[in-house]
């Protein structure tokens, strides 16, 4: 019944497109107005719908209750015989235990309050020690072994559950499993020291350095956060125009911290240990397994060959920096680290004068939300429902909730949209998997649940969310991976959505940045909330111009972090990770080391991305190739929509990525071919076809 009065609505929610631009359609209301009344006397749903959640307490039910469902899940999958079962009691096992532990990730850092937090953050401990133990339980290995070793029963199997159990297979080598009991009790102590090492390095990086203030210059101090007779530095202040300031930052921020030097020796250490313990070469070689870039090898040839294509545009762009900051008169004419963010951003406003302030009243928060329904209405046939929330569902009042229909499948998902910006809320743009879809024992789909976190200006009074053109991309950069998560409709969990690849997870995300720049999809929604004038169309031209001024030095930029993590990751050195970050930074970037500083200390993404950071670059590539072969002509092709959703977004993470891209593209690919892409899009403005 709920789909079907959610389809009945669709008519009804296309053609408020056509009214005028202060009339608003459900969706975009919803995203232009201050906050949702909740009826007062509503019952407590708890947070998600889930009710052990209506308060904090209600997390350790909830880790109890999954507790129990595993401990019969195991037993289950170690005494049937082998089969699809034993491939689905693995995947009912790993959701009872996400739908607790991908929840609680959440909510560590997303509720206001605290004791939501702490109860939150205990339940993710709980259940990080108890996969850590299944991985390594021999029992439970042995029952997929007993499946992928039997050959007549791996021929009943269709493709995608033999990939999962392989998948399944994968987790428990990387634990160690084939190892004598003293050498698995190894690993487990590696994983459970690498946690506490991780903690302690991410705390670390985004502490603030202190120096007196007396070995500043008084006339900047200001500029910083001033404790007493000591100065806090908590960043790298990289917009400054003022010189002195942004050198300060620099060398203060990224001085070495001995302990914090000592905390990433051993978290490598540890990582390479642990790689080697269970069957590799190196860390990298182990986290690259299964994905696109397959081996450590392929990315220092992509990055390698990157570099050199770019090595012209590279050294145009760094003159161009010194010319400008030639213009300043300053002391140190040389380029410096400090100064790229500065003055690429200064050539930039200084050719096209980009002001944020001119574009944002173009672009309120639900015009855009609108705008990429119709999107998405003409790509995939699939639009938003605003949804009223229930008492205790939502975290935070100003969460707008959506549900995902087809026009033809019904109902979707959801995505709960966390857009605005709130004290102690984290500063940061991103997606977050509460519950993966996938196919329930009583054949009913689970349907997947997102939230998308962003950090935008609340509405005021009468006046919406305005967003800059960067704001704009974010929110169609993270509505791609919602979607991913919503059309990634697998028979498991374990694979679905944005549970891929990691150099393959950020092209559907990407992809869409293309389309949140190209004219034809903007001028569909982007009228001034006041006066329902368009957006003209120059000043769309004159942004993505203005993108690609000094973007390959940004690019180079991107190609050095890469080259360092792949390094650390590899081989070990027997050197400094300081050492190895002055010659990796020679070979890679084009703008010197600062003799005292420790970048590699405020990577906090050496955690999260471990020999994996070049993944955004790979996947840049290929959604450039597929906007190109595909979107560029018609980026409201129903065709296109429909083999993109078919090829890439259909299939989470039970199918090789290269072979999604393979099926999107109608080609196989190469390293060469990536690079090209990346290179074409700094050197080439991709103009619509005329209109």
């Amino acid at each position: 019944m709920r789909c079907s009065r959610l389809l009945l609505q669709r008519s009804n929610a296309l053609a408020l497109y056509r009214r005028s631009v202060n009339t608003w359609s459900a969706v975009g209301a919803a995203f232009n107005v201050q906050h949702q009344r909740l009826e007062p006397l509503q019952k407590n749903v708890g947070l998600f719908g889930v009710p052990e959640l209506s308060g904090p307490a209600g997390f350790q039910m909830a880790q109890h209750q999954a507790l129990r469902e595993a401990e019969f899940l195991v037993h289950k999958a170690c005494t049937h015989p082998p089969g699809a079962v034993t491939v689905e009691t693995f995947d009912q096992l790993s959701d009872s235990l996400c739908r607790v532990a991908d929840l609680a990730d959440f909510i560590k850092v997303a509720h206001p309050d605290a004791a939501f937090r702490e109860a939150a953050e205990r339940t993710c401990v709980e259940i990080g020690t108890l996969v850590e133990i299944l991985n390594t339980n021999v029992d439970l290995c042995q029952s997929l072994k007993n499946l992928l070793g039997n050959e007549a029963v791996l021929a009943t199997l269709d493709s995608d559950t033999r990939r999962v159990a392989e998948l399944f297979m994968f987790d428990f080598e990387i634990s160690g499993i084939h190892l004598d009991e003293s050498k698995r009790s190894k690993a487990v102590a590696l994983n459970v020291k690498l946690l506490d090492l991780y903690h302690e390095f991410l705390s670390g990086s985004q502490l603030p350095n202190a120096i007196d203030k007396q070995v500043l210059p008084e006339h900047i101090r200001h500029c910083f956060s001033i404790d007493g007779n000591r100065v806090q530095i908590g960043g790298l202040h990289a917009d400054s125009p003022n010189e002195l300031v942004r050198e300060a930052a620099y060398k203060i921020f990224l001085y070495p911290n001995t302990s914090l030097l000592l905390c990433l020796d051993e978290l490598l250490a540890c990582r390479h240990e642990l790689a080697t313990l269970v069957g590799y070469e190196s860390f990298a070689h182990r986290a690259l397994k299964g994905t696109m870039a397959k081996t450590p090898e392929n990315v220092m040839k992509f990055l390698r060959l990157l570099t050199e294509k770019l090595s012209d545009r590279t050294s145009r762009d760094f003159k161009m920096m010194k010319e400008m900051k030639k213009k300043a008169h300053t002391t140190n004419p040389e380029v410096m680290p400090w100064d790229h963010a500065y003055l690429s951003s200064a050539i930039r406003t200084e050719m096209f004068n980009i002001d944020p302030s001119v574009y944002s009243p173009y672009f309120s928060l639900g015009a855009c939300m609108e705008g990429l329904n119709r999107l998405f209405m003409q790509l995939l046939g699939v639009y938003f429902q605003a949804e009223q929330p229930k008492m205790g569902e939502l975290w935070s009042e100003d969460v707008r909730k959506l549900a995902v229909v087809h026009e033809t499948e019904g109902l979707l998902g959801y995505i709960y949209c966390d857009f605005f910006r709130r004290p102690d809320k984290p500063h940061q743009d991103c997606h977050f998997t509460i519950r993966g879809g996938r196919l329930r024992e009583d054949g009913v789909y689970q349907l997947p649940v997102v939230v998308l976190m962003l950090s935008l200006p609340p509405p005021s009074g009468r006046t919406p969310s305005l967003l800059t053109p960067s704001m704009v991309e974010n929110l169609f950069h993270e509505i791609g991976h919602a979607m991913h998560s919503m059309l990634g409709r697998t028979h498991y969990q374990h694979v679905t959505g944005t549970r891929c690849s990691t150099d393959f997870a950020e092209v559907p995300s990407i992809l869409m940045e293309y389309f949140a720049s190209d004219y034809r999809v903007l001028s569909q929604f982007a009228q001034h909330y006041q006066t329902g004038e368009p957006l003209p169309e120059n000043l769309v031209s004159r942004l993505c111009e203005s993108k690609r001024v000094c973007s390959a030095a940004d690019t180079q930029l991107q190609i050095f972090y890469a080259a360092l993590d792949q390094v650390y990751h590899g081989k070990p050195q027997y050197r400094s990770t300081t050492d190895i970050l002055r010659e990796v930074q020679e070979k890679f970037y084009g703008l010197p080391y600062v003799h005292d500083t420790a970048w590699q200390l405020r990577f906090s993404h050496l955690v999260g991305y471990g020999a994996k950071y070049y993944s955004y670059l790979m996947s840049r590539a290929i959604a450039s190739m597929v906007w190109r072969q595909c979107f560029l002509q018609d980026p409201f092709s129903r065709v296109m929509g429909e083999r993109y959703r078919r090829e890439m977004l259909a299939h989470g993470g039970s199918k090789e990525p290269v072979l999604m891209v393979q099926g999107m593209l109608q080609k196989t690919p190469t390293i060469e071919d990536f690079v090209d892409a990346l290179v074409l899009d700094l050197n080439a403005n991709v103009k619509s076809p005329a209109l």
